[in-house]
């Protein structure tokens, strides 16, 4: 079993600037890839990024590349989102996840990841 808790989200200014964090509970936390995902209000939960086990495959929607930076801390088991240059599209809840059957990549279907976390929103405000 593991527990993933998000936090950072909240209310930014389009253009600005926001950091999420997930905290993982296993100590094995760096045998899993890990991804973000999002899902806003009336639509379906899209894929935002994703990072391997050892954080040297990474991955992007085409929506956030060039904006958004996934990375993660296997000393702390947390994987962390940093948005940038955001926009009222970005609001949505977030979501992180865990893929403990990936070998080495990283998958974009949320159907293949095996936890979740609660969510945390953000909000994009113009």
């Amino acid at each position: 079993q593991v527990q993933l808790v998000e936090s950072g989200g909240g209310l930014v200014q389009a253009g600005g600037s926001l950091r999420l964090s997930c905290a993982a509970s296993r100590r094995t936390f760096s045998s899993y890839a890990m991804g973000w995902f999002r899902q806003a209000p009336g639509k379906e939960r899209e894929f935002v990024a994703a990072i391997s086990r050892r954080g040297d495959n990474i991955y992007y929607a085409d929506s956030v590349k060039g904006r958004f930076t996934i990375s993660r801390d296997n000393a702390k088991n947390t994987v962390y989102l940093q948005m940038s240059s955001m926009k009222r599209e970005d609001t949505a809840v977030y979501y992180c996840a865990a893929d403990l059957r990936s070998l080495g990549g990283v998958r974009i279907n949320p159907t293949e990841y095996d936890y979740w976390g609660q969510g945390t929103q953000v909000t994009v405000s113009s």
